[in-house]
């Protein structure tokens, strides 16, 4: 397996939503969470209290020092994973954004459209298992073995950062992705509840993608559950 190694990127000149929710950006608060203005964290493998402020807390919106960050194993983010897209789009996730709306500044339609773009893929589902990540799109499926590529912490305009742990792929079908690149607010190694993928052939130019980002929870959970695991902080 390739050494990992840390590399930094340049600052994004991103405009960021910033939204109000329950584990979220507060909308006084006076920054958000770079790649996506994201409105929930997951319960599962984060142990804090959404309400009050705590070492994960100040991670998860994004402050940290270098020094905090420690690489990942692709483990991490073992799994059966589906993603929420086709939730947004059968009207599942409506409650989602009429909750937003409640305390944000956009109006649930607003909020909907916003993810839209966000959570927009034809990746329905993505199997990970020891070094193996697998892709299903409709009926076919193709995928391949990878390996760590390093990560990179991101500097945002609005002041907070994010790190993305990137794998390349070392063998598999030429179908599959040369790189994916996870997010998922931490940055120290622990079992993913969720996360955010990037998946292309460029790897700097995906570190630019800040629009798109294909979002992905367990596989066994429907979409009500979907639903109230995203307003449950």
């Amino acid at each position: 397996m390739k050494a990992t190694t840390a590399r930094h990127a340049a600052t994004f000149a991103v405009g960021l939503l910033t939204m109000a929710s329950y584990g979220s950006v507060m909308a006084d608060d006076n920054h958000s969470h770079g790649d996506h203005d994201h409105a929930h964290e997951s319960s599962h493998g984060h142990d804090h209290d959404a309400h009050g402020h705590s070492h994960d807390d100040d991670i998860y919106h994004g402050h940290f020092e270098d020094s905090q960050v420690e690489a990942r194993a692709l483990s991490d983010w073992a799994g059966d994973w589906q993603s929420v897209y086709p939730y947004l789009q059968d009207g599942t996730l409506d409650e989602v954004f009429a909750h937003k709306a409640e305390e944000g500044d956009k109006t649930a339609a607003e909020y909907k459209s916003y993810y839209d773009t966000g959570y927009r893929t034809d990746v329905e589902r993505i199997t990970i298992d020891d070094g193996e990540v697998t892709f299903y799109r409709g009926d076919d499926s193709y995928g391949g073995e990878y390996v760590a590529d390093g990560y990179e912490i991101l500097t945002y305009k609005a002041g907070n950062r994010g790190v993305r742990y990137i794998f390349e792929r070392e063998s598999g079908d030429d179908e599959a992705p040369e790189y994916i690149q996870f997010s998922d607010h931490t940055i120290a190694p622990t079992d993913a509840g969720h996360y955010h993928l990037y998946m292309g052939d460029d790897r700097a130019a995906l570190l630019e993608e800040v629009t798109n980002w294909p979002t992905y929870y367990p596989a066994d959970l429907d979409g009500e559950e979907v639903a109230a695991e995203m307003m449950a902080h």
